[in-house]
């Protein structure tokens, strides 16, 4: 056993210790429980949090997020069940932690003076620049003064409008709405769209989204950064708030903490104008033939946005597209390949998505059984573009040269030398334009995840938009380990 996980074991029978102790005895002491103590006497950790790509959500995999991974993470570090409470009124977040219904907030907050007086924070775990975030179409602001007269939405309660408060008392003109359950990501895509003029966002959310939506774009950098930090109640017991710290700095000590953060830093290798494109055939062409693509995926077994990057890779979801080599329609088929696939009509774009799916579902079954996970996707991609005899090929001539056929990673660095006389010449199927289809997979791999960040986002907004029906509900538990529900009618603190 680690160090490290001694002292949790140790620390975690020394609590218990105490907490029986107490129970057992209390005639005899008048010791009272801690906040620490207590959190391993209920065997859960009681978080509060708002619901958005920037903090916790779900996808295909499960509860993902910043704020998720970090607060399992201490959950984890503790050996106690996580119990996340959500709520997407940020003023009633600061309210009810500083009224003790919960053990802390994470919910993607800056740590400032305002919110100091009810909270307290917990030592930053990220430092973000705010910004203004405009349309690209419209003529970018030079001065705040700009902002007079136009249509500003931020977060209610939010570090943004306190922000844009304080630069009313410089601009007394200076306007603005507010929007208790908006989260930044939404507000980014309302700019993009056109919805609104202005929003002020946390540097990291449109980092998230510089290529989801690419017509937004940074006006100005607000002067100052700001720190993302946990919120704890202000009270004297320090038990849980100090074990909070030394976990704080033992994944940032470890590197984990970067981890957590890269992996949503979303960063795409496309320009702009290749954004652009995307974002607009997402918004003009797609929604025509997005539950074709899920039939066809539902039917062959493949993820339907892995099928769509495909078809948008090979005709930019236009039913008509033909290239120089005579390959038409949604899923550039060729007559052998249609024909193979029961395909009559390659123009017909039903038909091609289903024939492409069959025939990508094809290849995927014939790579070998011991590839799986992203290495077996990658490699049938590879196989649909360049052909299955071209890509054993180059499996055989990455084992030749040391590395490891069954990894797509090193396959890719070998498939470019198919094209190399000095090494075709002894390989089955000769020479094969190797680089095009390590470039293929390369831009499916970007027009997925931006499918796959895009969808996401819709489907937050849709969550957002049924809140607001009922926009002063109370804060409803989500516990990510059993169903039981728990009641905040008393503070737990």
């Amino acid at each position: 056993m680690s160090i490290f996980g001694l002292f949790k074991r140790v620390l975690k029978l020394s609590v218990a210790t105490a907490v029986v102790g107490g129970l057992c005895a209390p005639l005899i002491s008048s010791h009272l429980p801690t906040e620490l103590e207590k959190v391993y006497a209920n065997g859960k950790l009681d978080v509060i949090s708002r619901n958005g790509p920037t903090t916790y959500y779900e996808d295909s995999n499960g509860y993902t997020g910043l704020e998720y991974d970090l607060s399992k993470g201490f959950a984890d570090y503790l050996g106690v069940e996580l119990v996340i409470h959500e709520q997407e009124n940020i003023g009633r977040v600061i309210s009810k932690v500083a009224d003790g219904q919960a053990h802390f907030a994470a919910a993607g907050l800056t740590s400032n003076p305002e919110r100091s007086e009810s909270v307290r924070f917990a030592t930053s775990y990220r430092d973000v620049q705010e910004v203004l975030i405009y349309n690209r179409r419209n003529p970018k602001p030079k001065s705040l003064e700009d902002l007079v007269g136009k249509n500003i939405l931020v977060i209610s309660d939010s570090a943004h409008s306190q922000r844009l408060k304080n630069i009313q008392a410089e601009i007394p003109q200076l306007q603005w709405t507010e929007s208790p359950e908006a989260e930044m990501i939404e507000l980014i895509e309302m700019v993009h769209s056109g919805k609104i003029d202005y929003t002020i966002v946390d540097s990291h959310a449109f980092e998230m989204t510089e290529k989801i939506y690419p017509r937004a774009d940074i006006a100005i950098e607000l002067e100052g950064s700001q720190s993302l930090a946990w919120a704890f109640p202000n009270h004297i017991d320090d038990s849980l708030f100090e074990v909070a710290q030394n976990y704080l700095d033992s994944v940032k000590a470890s590197g984990q903490l970067d981890e957590w953060v890269a992996k949503y830093n979303n960063d795409i290798d496309l320009d702009r104008g290749g954004a652009l494109t995307i974002s607009g055939k997402i918004e003009s062409r797609l929604p025509k033939w997005e539950n074709h693509l899920k039939e066809a995926g539902e039917e062959f077994n493949i993820e339907w946005r892995l099928l769509a990057a495909i078809s948008y890779q090979e005709s930019h979801w236009n039913p008509k597209a033909r290239s120089r080599t005579g390959v038409r329609g949604f899923m550039m088929l060729t007559q052998t390949t249609a024909k193979e696939m029961g395909v009559d009509n390659r123009i017909d774009a039903v038909q091609s998505i289903f024939g492409g799916a069959k025939y990508f579902k094809k290849i995927f079954d014939r790579i070998p059984d011991r590839i799986q996970g992203e290495d077996r996707t990658w490699m049938a991609l590879a196989a649909y573009n360049v052909g299955m005899g071209h890509l054993e090929d180059a499996r055989v001539l990455t084992e030749h040269l040391g590395g490891n056929p069954d990894k797509w990673d090193d396959v890719r660095e070998n498939l470019p030398l198919l094209a190399k006389r000095k090494y075709y010449r002894s390989l089955k199927h000769g020479y094969a334009r190797g680089w095009e289809p390590v470039q293929y997979v390369e831009n499916i791999q970007r027009y997925y995840t931006i499918l796959t960040w895009h969808d996401t986002f819709k489907n937050q907004n849709r969550a957002f938009a049924s809140t607001r029906k009922d926009p002063h509900s109370d804060v409803q538990p989500v516990r990510f380990q059993n169903d039981d529900s728990l009641e905040l009618s008393q503070p737990i603190l």
